[in-house]
This record gives structure tokens, C-alpha cells and sequence, in this order.
């Protein structure tokens, strides 16, 4: 597999410099600063590739080689407003880097929120901090500070319980860092809500299914995906994280057959996969393996990370584990991985090399100093990264 490395721009303080040091072959970045639902123009994208590259007597041998995200405005979610505008702008922005040279485009259709954690820096055994998804904890933020009508109802009465029992004892301090974990937003965007911010947002949803989001869905993708193909690039949409119902809101993207539904409505080799090992590892149901195998010819990214579960049960409780650590089979997953590209190589397949990055990682030894984006730091992601190197260059030499 290519590997590739998520920067954030100009502002991360992991810095291009780093990513050459850890030894990764390409970039994955967008342009963070673009209000969701514009247009990325070539000024912006020839901008972003100069920078990735490096100029005069400092350059970084590295490109921008994956796209993430293109963000999906709210609007297209719910077909509201200016959503045909948005979609227009999409298809310019598709073009625009076609022209450019990029052919790989990871997005998410997820509602409102992006991945959603309740702690940023969890301390774990021996020491390290990880990002967090507590289930009590949450529904303490939804039942009791945020205040959604009905919330109770959407987490068993055991964790009702505990939620309460938690809130009890919750500082103000804590329960405004919940709210600000949880409604940050996608690392590097512009966007978060405020309290009062986020319950609007959620009655734009007031009424919209599982089925009707997916429809929408679909609808953007008959759409885009036409656009995708003529040109040669491949879209791929990243998982739901978690990959269960949260705040009332449908989900459409956290499981295999929710996944296959959407690929066989579109049917197109431009419409694609980003196989998320760490969010779609967050149900006890998804067998990441098997889903490699079975979902291969339509996977164009792919993200490797690792949770461990507190229990086998969705929605539950987990946290950002090492790489080779969790509750999914990591060598057994690049093996599959490894495999499908086997195959492609024997097919002729331009793209038989997918891309990946080694998502999240956890603060260690001093990566908490440099302030870098949330699950982003340098040398937990550069720990993780040198393990799953470790396991393809294993796993290369069994095959020969």
C-alpha cells in the first residue's frame, strides 16, 4: 500500500518536514479554509500542491496525492436551500482538480456532527493520552446539557442511569469541555457549533429517515459520481464514526450492507470506499477482514487505526488503542488488503497501489507539547505507521 500522511496545511503543527522524516510517500490534505459548499478554485488548489512541495532550496519531495475532504454541505444532506447550487460547486471543485492532477477524493455523508468524541487526550495505562467515546458521558451531553427532547430514549436504561448519576457529580468546567469535544467538528474545518447552534442544526433533520438520507445520498452521488467517471477519479466515502445513531440523527454509512446499498444504487468503478478500520471497528459486528475482501474492487483509501471496545455491544463505550492493539485483527486486514491489490496488479488495474494512512495515534513522549490537531500527533502516528510497515513487510516476505 501507498503511504501517505494527513497534514492540515500551513497551521499544523506536525509539519511537512516530519511526515519526510517519518518516511511517507504522498500527502493527504484539502483546503480546510473553504467555506463548505464553495467552490475549491485552481488559485487555491495550485497554492495547496506549492505548498505540499515545498519551493527553492527546501523542497519536500512529497505531493498532495488524496483529497480529504471535499465537505458535503448540510443543505445537500437534507435537500434544503441552496443544496442544487452546492452540488454544482462540487462537481466545479471535481473538475477543477482533475486539472490539477488529483484523482483520489475521501468524504463523508455524516449528519450535522463529523467523528464525534467525549474526551480528547484520555489518559490509558501507560500514560499516553487517546481519544475517547464514552457512551454515559455522552448521554449526560445529550440528556442533560444539550437538552434534545426525547434524548432519553435513544441509550438503555442502564445507561440513562449512569448518565444522570454522572451529570450529578459533573463541574460546570467538565460538562462545557464535553460540549466543546463533541461539537468540534472535523479536524482542521472551519465549523463547530454552539450549543444553541447545534440544536438548530438538528431540526433540519426533523423527519428524515434512515431511508430518506440515504436517498439523498444517492441522489448526490447519480450526480457526481457521472462527473467523477469521465474524468478518471475515484470517490470514496468515509464511514460513519461512531458508526451508530447519535443526537436522534439517521445513519447511513456504518455497516457493510449499508455500504452495499449505496454502491450497487451507483453503480460506477468512481464510486468508492474509504475503509476506516478504526470507525467502522467501533461495532462488534463489522468484520473488518471480511469486509476488505468482499468490498475490495471499490476500495480507493484506506484508513488504518485501531479502538478497543469496553464492551461487545452498539452503540457502546471505546478508545483509540495502538495500532496493533484493539479489537481489530490489524495483520489479518493489511493481509486482505495486500491481497486485493494482488489481484489488481494481475487485472492491470491503474490504481492497484491503494493509498493509506495511518489515522489517529495517540499522544506520547512529548507529542502533547506541540499542540497538534486532535489524534494527529507526530510520533504516535509515526509508532503506528512503523508497525504497519512492519506487518506489510512481514506479510511481503511470507508471500515470496
Amino acid at each position: 500500500m501507498r503511504q501517505t500522511w494527513r497534514w492540515f496545511g500551513p497551521v499544523d503543527k506536525v509539519t511537512l518536514r516530519d511526515a519526510r522524516q517519518a518516511g511517507v510517500e504522498g500527502i493527504v490534505t484539502a483546503l480546510h479554509h473553504v467555506r463548505t459548499g464553495e467552490v475549491w478554485s485552481k488559485e487555491e488548489i495550485a497554492k495547496r500542491q506549492a505548498e505540499v512541495r515545498g519551493t527553492g532550496a527546501a523542497p519536500t519531495g512529497l505531493d498532495w496525492e488524496v483529497v480529504e475532504s471535499i465537505p458535503i454541505s448540510e443543505s445537500i444532506k437534507t435537500q434544503t436551500g441552496d443544496w442544487r447550487t452546492h452540488v454544482e460547486n462540487w462537481k466545479q471543485s471535481l473538475r477543477h482538480l482533475h486539472e490539477a492532477g488529483l484523482r483520489t477524493i475521501c468524504y463523508n455523508f455524516m449528519p450535522v456532527l463529523d467523528w464525534t468524541r467525549t474526551d480528547l487526550a484520555w489518559e490509558v495505562a501507560n500514560g499516553a493520552k487517546a481519544m475517547r467515546f464514552d457512551l454515559p458521558d455522552f448521554a449526560a451531553f445529550d440528556i442533560h446539557v444539550l437538552k434534545r427532547k426525547g434524548a432519553a430514549g435513544s441509550f438503555p436504561e442502564a445507561v440513562v442511569e449512569e448518565a444522570a448519576r454522572r451529570y450529578a457529580g459533573m463541574s460546570e468546567a467538565r460538562q462545557k469541555q464535553i460540549a466543546q469535544n463533541v461539537t468540534a467538528g472535523l479536524p482542521g474545518a472551519m465549523e463547530s457549533w454552539s450549543l444553541e447552534e447545534l440544536r438548530a442544526q438538528l431540526a433540519t433533520y426533523d423527519g428524515i429517515s434512515e431511508e430518506q438520507l440515504r436517498g439523498h445520498f444517492v441522489d448526490f452521488l447519480s450526480e457526481v459520481v457521472p462527473v467523477a467517471e469521465e474524468l478518471g477519479m475515484r470517490l470514496c466515502c468515509h464511514p460513519d464514526d461512531p458508526p451508530f445513531p447519535l443526537l436522534g440523527l439517521p445513519r447511513i454509512m456504518s455497516t457493510e450492507a449499508q455500504y452495499r446499498a449505496v454502491l450497487d444504487a451507483v453503480d460506477s468503478p468512481a464510486n468508492g470506499v474509504t475503509l476506516c478500520s478504526g470507525s467502522l471497528g467501533a461495532r462488534p459486528d463489522n468484520d473488518l477482514p471480511g469486509m476488505a475482501e468482499r468490498l475490495g474492487p471499490k476500495i480507493h483509501f484506506v484508513h488504518l487505526r485501531n479502538v478497543r471496545r469496553d464492551t461487545e455491544e452498539t452503540p457502546c463505550s471505546f478508545f483509540e488503542d495502538d495500532h496493533l492493539a484493539g479489537h481489530t485483527d490489524m495483520v489479518a486486514l493489511v493481509a486482505a488488503l495486500m491481497k486485493e491489490e494482488a489481484r489488481r496488479r494481475a487485472e492491470g488495474r491503474a490504481d492497484a497501489e491503494i493509498p493509506m494512512r495511518p489515522d489517529h495515534g495517540q499522544d506520547i513522549l512529548n507529542d502533547a507539547e506541540r499542540g497538534s490537531q486532535p489524534g494527529y500527533p507526530a510520533i504516535g502516528r509515526l509508532k503506528g505507521l512503523a508497525e504497519l510497515r512492519g506487518v506489510m513487510a512481514a506479510l511481503k516476505a511470507t508471500a515470496a
